[in-house]
């Protein structure tokens, strides 16, 4: 096939990092070619690299870049509407999206409006703009990471449909199935080196994971004694919009659901941050209190790290020591006690930045996640409520933070665990609760907590 984009021996060097040492990579017309490897390991650089060496590339972001008010159309053509006599031609802007949606089979109207749409769809209008300029390289940054597996099935076959068609196509994910399921050709990079370039046919995913971290990942959960534990219930949520549960001492509890269920919903509701919560009492060991706001929840001893750490967990612009104290500043005495915290969280969560006043900002996402978790860990809380903890982190970083999060259990904390993935709820949960429809439909002790069971109580085949 016939090179679409080639870099040699590429460096890259930021301000004490060397973000690319003498990388190769080339990408040939009609392949999916998928570059994988932890956060930080150079993927978004190279990118970058050859967006600047070739302007007609067409790269989808994870972060949309769509305006929400706009239509399809708008959105397809912004910055290069049609015009006709100095006056955009909005009948020349609907034919031209429509055939746009028509060439990848996306079954949209270009009149509707973009905030509208759900997220997978919005997703494919991002694809259907990159396309629209006639790009024959497409670089899908993290695509499907906040579709479900319906809406993931739809952008695979677009995909195949483009790669059939002779467009280039560049992958980026850390989800290592759908990797192997989907492209032709695999680069793995670590430390800013490109560690190998394989056929997808001749690998499978723990040569992958061993490729990324650079060690044997045999046991992605940890191993420890999980018999249960008889213990205290530290927190109990009753009728929380339809909803009660409890978590005891040194539990985690797994919330599992397909997307829509209502479990973040129910997250941000036990922590105040829901106000069209119409119902529900709270009890911290044993003790009723009132939480009407996150205040009142932090006041309470729970902490809650967000699904969203961009928009509610990081100040992006702010230092990592910043973020690390924001919500614990009352607990130090001077700028020096506040320091030493800083750092000793930093240690103990193998935060990987240059100094505590790095900007948060240009962590990796793995880094930034655990800044979310060490400023909650920093307000001793008694109760840990964790919605999708390792949501766009790579392998490595996933490991750390299921050690981090089976570590604080066993420290005697009570942790509520909400994710989309179900192995992880399987491999960290000592039981399980399953929501359909914004009701508890099962719940299962860990011996108990099969994959089937869950996704027959999610799908509304098992009700409690």
């Amino acid at each position: 096939m016939t090179l679409a984009l080639e870099l040699r021996e590429v460096s890259k060097r930021y301000p004490g990092v060397l973000a690319l040492d003498r990388v190769s990579f080339d990408l040939r017309f009609g392949e999916i070619h998928a570059l994988v490897g932890e956060n930080g390991a150079g993927k978004s650089t190279l990118v970058k690299v050859a967006v600047a060496m070739i302007p007609e590339i067409a790269v989808v972001y994870q972060e949309l870049s769509l305006v929400p008010e706009f239509s399809i159309a708008e959105n397809i053509f912004l910055g290069r509407e049609p015009r006709r006599f100095g006056i955009i031609d909005r009948d020349a802007m609907i034919a031209g999206a429509r055939r746009v949606l028509d060439q990848l089979q996306i079954d949209l109207d270009p009149h509707t409006i973009t905030n509208t749409l759900g997220i997978g769809q919005q997703h494919l209008v991002e694809i259907a703009k990159a396309l629209a300029r006639d790009a024959t390289i497409l670089v899908l940054d993290e695509p499907t990471a906040a579709l479900t597996d319906a809406e993931a099935g739809v952008l695979f076959g677009i995909l195949e449909r483009l790669r059939a068609s002779g467009v280039a196509i560049a992958y980026i994910s850390h989800k290592l199935g759908e990797v192997l399921r989907i492209a032709d050709r695999i680069t793995v990079l670590r430390d800013g080196r490109a560690i190998s370039t394989d056929d997808a046919s001749a690998l499978d995913a723990p040569t992958l994971i061993t490729r990324m971290v650079g060690r044997a990942v045999s046991e992605l959960f940890p191993v420890e004694d999980r018999r249960p534990r008889l213990s205290e219930v530290i927190f109990e949520a009753r009728n929380v919009n339809g909803i009660s549960l409890n978590v005891r001492r040194g539990e985690v509890l797994g919330i599992a659901g397909l997307v829509g269920a209502g479990r973040s919903d129910l997250l941000m509701a036990m922590f105040g941050a829901d106000p069209e919560r119409t119902s529900g009492e709270f009890f911290v060991e044993g003790k009723r209190v009132t939480i009407n706001s996150p205040a009142d929840a932090i006041a309470a001893g729970i902490a809650f790290v967000t699904e969203d750490r961009k928009r509610y967990g990081v100040l992006l612009d702010q230092t990592v020591n910043m973020n690390l104290t924001l919500a614990s500043l009352r607990r130090f005495a001077n700028r020096d006690d506040e320091i030493a915290a800083s750092q000793r969280a930093v240690d103990e969560l193998r935060i990987k930045t240059t100094s505590l006043f790095t900007i948060a900002g240009t962590l990796s996402g793995g880094n930034q996640q655990k800044v979310v978790l060490a400023k909650w860990l920093l307000t001793n809380p008694k109760v840990l409520l964790l919605d999708e903890p390792t949501r766009g982190i790579d392998v490595g970083a996933k490991q750390e933070i299921y050690q981090q999060i089976r570590r604080l259990a066993s420290e005697g904390m009570a942790i509520v665990l909400v994710s989309s993935e179900l192995p992880e709820v399987l491999g960290l949960s000592d039981r399980v609760i399953v929501i359909h429809k914004g009701r508890v439909a099962a719940e299962f002790a860990r011996a108990d907590a099969t994959a089937e069971n869950v996704m027959a109580a999610a799908t509304g085949q098992v009700t409690a």
